[in-house]
C-alpha cells in the first residue's frame, strides 16, 4: 500500500481533515495537499507518519 493511500484510508475512517493530518503527524499544514501535488516523502517522514498512524488508530 502507498503512502498516499494510507493516508487517504485514514482520513476517511476519521474524517479527519488534510490539514488537521498534517499538523498533526508531521506539523505541516500542507503535507497532504503537497505529497498529493508530487511532493516526496523522505524515510524520515513516512516513518513519523506511519508511527502516527499506528498511534492513533483505535484497537
Amino acid at each position: 500500500m502507498t503512502l498516499m493511500s494510507e493516508i487517504d484510508r485514514y482520513l476517511r475512517a476519521t474524517r479527519m481533515a488534510e490539514t488537521k493530518f498534517g499538523r498533526l503527524a508531521a506539523n505541516d499544514p500542507r503535507l497532504v495537499r503537497d505529497l498529493r501535488n508530487g511532493r516526496e516523502a523522505g524515510r524520515r517522514m513516512r516513518t513519523r507518519i506511519a508511527a502516527f498512524i499506528a498511534g492513533s488508530l483505535p484497537q
